[in-house]
């Protein structure tokens, strides 16, 4: 039983903090019900309330099951508080007044003073309880009695009975014979009782004995009518409807007539309430659980009126937000994958050995016709600038994106020009006849003149186009022009070592700068959401804590558990994409020799006539390749449409309730023609641009898209750069098809 009593303990305080949520006027009929039921349940006692309209015998009725004058007769007609009858060893009274006071005397005289209305039939406002404690034998098994003032009166009593029933554990409903059952009674029995989940109802019968015989047969049929319509539980066996009349029962019981009082129907009434009760007082909570059940589904009610608001106000609130970050989240890392891309094309640039292979033998031709300056500034230069820019502007998109910190340029310096020293000259320095030797040009040069320094532009060629490790080992002497020309080649090598180093720890170094320029900061939450989802919060707690308990005593409920709603951080946290970096194809520590060793074909066979070798033609890139371009041209596109998504008031109303109906008018705006051009000129522009991506008239920018699209994979230059002729048709047909793409998208 303790056990029982200490989970109605956790029941009740989870029913006061709901109330407490519920922020409830402390004089609404929710919040004196919660109250009342929640000290009910943790009452001991077994309470059995006398309930009935005014002059109906309540009193007299009490005093006779009591066997004594407990509450004085003359009250009946003026009881102004709901008296609570206790086990006492002797006859007493106690008063609490509302400041706390306890006025504390022996009988029960002092109820004249406190118990009973004014003469304006109201009650005192200054009274908090009325106790009176009474020597009887069924007190003492745990009962208590609970007298009513009589109902249909004024509201403020009305509203006094209507709580106090709430703690009845058993309800004895006084009806008067002479007249049963009025209107009001009947509203009472719904509105009081049974809609609250008070069904332990006992009905009474009281004046029986003033009708005549005739009369009382046929009030005894309307009583058996009410009592079988009125959804009673009780005990199997026992009737919900006794006949007593309460004051010739008392006038028996006060004289110690036995007779009288069985022939009065006491008897038999007491009887019965003392199996019921002792029935009903070992498991009081199949009574109060009910009463429970009602009470709670009002406040339930009451939570989720509140809470429903409150989370579609958070939940529209962190769609918009979700809805930003993803926008920003995807153009971050579609940012990054283009820095990624045109760093990797970077590095792969500065690696060594692709410069060696790419720019070694111009260079070295270069340094010897003393036009290196102009070389490094036209041809290594316009490359490394290019490249440079390429990666640079996805940093300054992404500060135009995010705002973050601004990026700083990529500036890879070049290092200091290379120097040659020459060496002495043999005595056959002007044999011309050597491999490698004849000229390939009319410069003169700047370290030999006339046709040695020819010669040593020839050689420059010749030794970058044989493999000179595996030369024939009887050829021991080079010749002078062969010797300056690896002196040149290996300056040049020299240089692009250092130019290589550098510019590939500076890139590293751009890497991790661009880490603070590609993120974005995550907005702070308002305060005033953040006190909302603390509000929620509290109330969702409130609700599965009060859902929880009732499931423990066995109290079905039609609502589910709220799910914790998520947190948000207003801490300050930034994103910044980390996707997997773009593999850079392995630096190899290749010397010059082994390159040429690699390079170097016909080793054997004697050169009459060497220039550098013509650049080989490219292969022609496949439809994957090309694919490729355009995606990273259309990335280019999404990624100026997220900006203006992010700058529109409209970019975060997808996510509201009504953002089904806003994407299916935007896909429905997406699909319709582009508004026509007023004039003539525009008209026959627009028209033959469509003609141009092979479109009708009123084709979509979905389809115009897409046109777009088939027609660049179809005529994309780099297809065809084996085959001029081709090659120079696509780059016509592809200018057409950017004019019309241009044209059409404008509209």
């Amino acid at each position: 039983m303790q056990q029982q009593y200490e989970g109605y303990k956790d029941l009740a305080d989870s029913l006061k903090s709901a109330s407490t949520l519920l922020n409830l006027e402390r004089k609404s009929q929710l919040h004196q019900d919660i109250i009342t039921i929640c000290n009910h349940l943790v009452n001991p006692s077994f309470r059995i309330a006398v309930f009935g309209p005014f002059n109906h015998g309540k009193s007299t009725l009490l005093n006779a099951m009591l066997g004594n004058r407990t509450l004085p007769i003359d009250l009946i007609h003026t009881t102004g508080a709901a008296i609570t009858v206790k086990y006492g060893s002797d006859v007493r009274t106690r008063i609490m007044l509302v400041d706390g006071t306890e006025i504390y005397r022996s009988g029960t005289e002092v109820l004249q003073q406190f118990a009973i209305l004014d003469g304006n039939r109201q009650m005192r406002k200054d009274v908090a309880s009325v106790e009176v404690f009474c020597p009887h034998p069924f007190l003492e098994t745990g009962v208590e009695f609970l007298d009513l003032p009589g109902t249909n009166d004024r509201d403020e009593q009305d509203n006094l009975i209507r709580e106090q029933l709430l703690s009845a554990d058993l309800v004895i409903q006084l009806l008067d014979a002479r007249k049963l059952m009025t209107l009001s009674e009947r509203e009472n029995l719904r509105d009081w009782l049974l809609d609250r989940g008070i069904k332990t109802v006992i009905f009474v019968a009281n004046f029986m004995n003033l009708l005549e015989p005739d009369e009382q047969k046929q009030v005894q049929n309307r009583l058996l009518f009410v009592a079988e319509s009125f959804r009673a539980e009780l005990p199997p066996g026992f009737s919900n409807l006794y006949r007593v009349d309460a004051l010739p029962a008392l006038r028996a019981r006060l004289k110690g007539d036995v007779a009288a009082a069985n022939s009065s129907g006491l008897a038999a009434f007491e009887t019965a309430l003392q199996h019921i009760v002792g029935i009903f007082q070992p498991n009081r909570g199949s009574v109060r659980l009910p009463r429970v059940q009602a009470i709670a589904s009002q406040i339930q009610l009451s939570l989720t009126a509140k809470i429903d608001p409150i989370a579609l106000e958070i939940k529209s609130f962190d769609d918009k937000q979700n809805t930003k970050v993803e926008i920003k989240q995807k153009a971050a890392n579609l940012i990054y994958k283009g820095f990624a891309t045109s760093v990797k094309e970077l590095s792969d640039w500065l690696a060594l050995p692709n410069l060696i292979t790419k720019y070694q033998a111009d260079a070295a031709v270069a340094l010897a016709e003393n036009n290196f300056k102009t070389w490094q500034t036209n041809t290594l230069k316009k490359d490394l600038n290019e490249l440079q820019l390429s990666a640079m502007k996805w940093l300054y998109q992404a500060y135009e994106f995010f705002q973050e910190e601004r990026p700083q340029d990529l500036l890879i310096p070049f290092p200091r020009e290379p120097q040659v020293t020459l060496p002495p000259k043999s005595s056959n320095t002007d044999d011309l006849s050597e491999p490698g030797s004849i000229a390939v040009g009319g410069g003169i040069g700047w370290l030999l003149g006339g046709p040695v320094g020819a010669a040593v532009v020839g050689s420059i060629s010749y030794l970058l186009n044989k493999n000179i490790q595996k030369q024939d080992e009887q050829l021991v002497k080079e010749s002078y022009h062969q010797e300056v020309a690896k002196l040149c080649i290996t300056a040049i090598e020299d240089y692009l070592s250092i130019f290589s180093s550098q510019g590939l720890s500076l890139l590293t170094e751009y890497e991790q700068k661009a880490e603070k320029v590609i993120c974005f900061e995550f907005s702070q939450e308002p305060l005033e959401i953040t006190n909302r989802r603390e509000k929620l919060q509290q109330l969702q707690n409130g609700f599965n804590q009060l859902l929880r308990e009732l499931e423990k005593v066995k109290i079905l409920s039609n609502h589910q558990v709220y799910k914790e709603i998520p947190t948000y951080s207003n801490t300050n946290r930034k994103y910044s994409p980390q996707p997997e970096r773009v593999q850079t194809s392995p630096k190899k520590d290749t010397s010059v020799k082994q390159q040429q060793e690699n390079t170097a074909k016909n080793s054997g066979t004697r050169v009459e006539s060497v220039s550098p070798p013509p650049p080989k033609a490219s292969p022609s890139p496949r439809p994957e390749e090309v694919e490729a371009k355009f995606r990273d041209w259309e990335l280019n596109e999404e990624i100026a449409q997220m900006k203006a998504e992010m700058r529109s008031p409209k970019a975060c109303r997808q996510t509201s309730p009504g953002s089904q109906t806003s994407k299916q008018q935007n896909a429905t705006q997406s699909n319709k023609a582009p508004n026509q051009p007023k004039t003539q000129t525009q008209k026959d522009k627009i028209t033959r641009a469509y003609s141009i991506l092979g479109l009708q008239t009123n084709a979509s920018q979905i389809e115009v898209k897409q046109a777009y699209r088939t027609l660049v994979k179809k005529w994309h230059p780099d297809l065809f750069v084996n085959q001029p002729q081709l090659q120079k048709q696509a780059q016509e047909k592809m200018h057409l098809v950017n004019d019309a793409y241009t044209i059409l998208s404008e509209q």
